[in-house]
């Protein structure tokens, strides 16, 4: 067995959302008010909604740039890849960075839909978010079957909608629910509210993950005003450790026993010591703090009700056992800065290589705890045959996955390939 008999299915990847979303979606009613690409001044492409303006950020879009041209400014659609907008294109880059599967996060709703739940008027919000989600699962999901997770935007402002959404979404076979880390942050009750309650029970009803993808608080972590951007990017996973300790001590994993959370991009090497310190904490102050797990320790709480997702962990593929592999699962990060696409597969080889990971076990946090954590089957679609690394890398063959430095508003070759000027133009041919 090598890295080509791999299957890879990614539980965390973004997608940047294009122009044409709310063409078909949208109220009649609203569709003046829906949310619209402008192009500014700077040659930069940004969302406007609700008197707000969400550029695209350079980092949440650099798949297939050198990484000296990595960068927080705002960016256009003519500097990315179409894969990070064009479900055809998209499926073309995951093919050939050997993936099967992914669940795409979205961008500039924020991930938990904040921008939405922002509106003063929540009808239109309401509308926008639905219109958001049947674009998501209709075109985006249903725009290459098999091949995405599906997953919805939560209705932030009002619990009892929310819920409607989680069981309106359910019946369309959406099993995910992206979630803020921290609804506090955004002036909402926090996780320790019986508010939320209605929200709880139809995602267990309905087994709804809820995936909790760090920043979704719309706050990270960071030392001092005046710190390197190393420091905040260096604490990201703090963010996900704070929800995980925030929900862990909650009252959610007791009153609805089979609710499921997905820690996105947290990382997984830090959950031993994580799990250590929530044992003791226990064994040290539950006689007075009134915490009770009915016989369970914390750390069996944890191993219940959460997953972890990594990028590239070696050390959490060392502590494997201690972590649990039914909870871990890979993620690829496409288009992100930390993804390693399109050598993903070869990054997680080596890692599991070195950490002694036996092929069996790789399977399982490649891609069957993903399937079974969010009832997703791509092999309804296509035989297990034709879905490993070296098989969808031969589908794709002849696809350009070359390193392309962006100047004056076009990519130019760096290494070889075609450009995406060529390609648009054999698009409008």
């Amino acid at each position: 067995m090598d890295v080509n008999d791999l299957i890879m299915i990614s539980v965390d990847d973004h997608l940047v959302e294009p122009p044409t979303l709310f063409d078909h979606h949208i109220s009649d009613r609203f569709r003046d008010a829906a949310p619209k690409v402008v192009r500014t001044d700077d040659g930069s492409d940004v969302w406007t909604f609700n008197g707000a303006t969400i550029p695209n950020i350079g980092l949440n879009a650099v798949a297939g740039r050198p990484k000296e041209e990595y960068g927080i400014e705002p960016t256009a659609f003519d500097e990315m890849r179409p894969g990070c907008y064009d479900v055809q294109e998209r499926i073309k880059d995951m093919n050939a960075g050997g993936v099967l599967g992914s669940m795409c996060f979205p961008s500039f709703p924020g991930f938990s839909g904040r921008i939405f739940a922002a509106a003063q008027d929540k009808e239109l919000a309401y509308d926008v978010l639905r219109a958001y989600n049947d674009w998501h699962v209709d075109e985006w999901c249903g725009g290459a079957p098999g091949r995405f997770i599906p997953m919805g935007l939560p209705v932030l402002w009002d619990p009892e909608l929310a819920a409607k959404e989680v069981r309106r979404l359910a019946a369309k076979g959406v099993h995910s629910l992206t979630f803020t880390e921290n609804p506090a942050t955004l002036g909402f009750p926090s996780f320790h509210d019986d508010h939320w309650d209605p929200l709880w029970k139809a995602c267990q009803d309905e087994d709804v993950v809820l995936s909790i993808h760090l920043g979704s608080s719309g706050q990270l972590t960071v030392t001092s005003p005046d710190a390197p951007i190393d420091v905040m990017i260096t604490l990201q996973p703090m963010n996900i450790c704070q929800a995980a300790a925030d929900l862990v001590w909650s009252r959610i994993p007791k009153q609805f026993p089979s609710i499921r959370f997905a820690l996105s991009e947290g990382g997984t090497g830090w959950i031993p010591y994580f799990l250590d310190r929530l044992d003791r904490t226990y064994d040290m102050h539950h006689l007075w703090t009134g915490q009770d797990f009915g016989g369970l320790m914390p750390s069996d709480v944890f191993r219940k009700h959460f997953m972890t997702c990594f990028i590239s962990d070696p050390v959490g593929l060392q502590l494997r056992h201690q972590i649990g592999l039914d909870n871990m699962s890979w993620e690829c990060d496409y288009p992100h800065s930390d993804s390693a696409w399109p050598y993903a597969p070869e990054e997680l080889w080596d890692a599991a290589q070195g950490a002694g990971v036996p092929f069996e076990e790789l399977q399982q946090v490649s891609h069957q705890n993903a399937m079974r954590w969010y009832n997703f089957d791509p092999f309804e679609h296509r035989s297990k045959a034709d879905s490993t690394v070296g098989a969808l890398r031969q589908e794709a063959s002849g696809h350009d996955v070359s390193i392309r430095s962006f100047d004056q508003g076009r990519y130019e070759r760096t290494s070889g390939g075609v450009s995406l000027a060529d390609i648009a133009a054999k698009a409008t041919a």
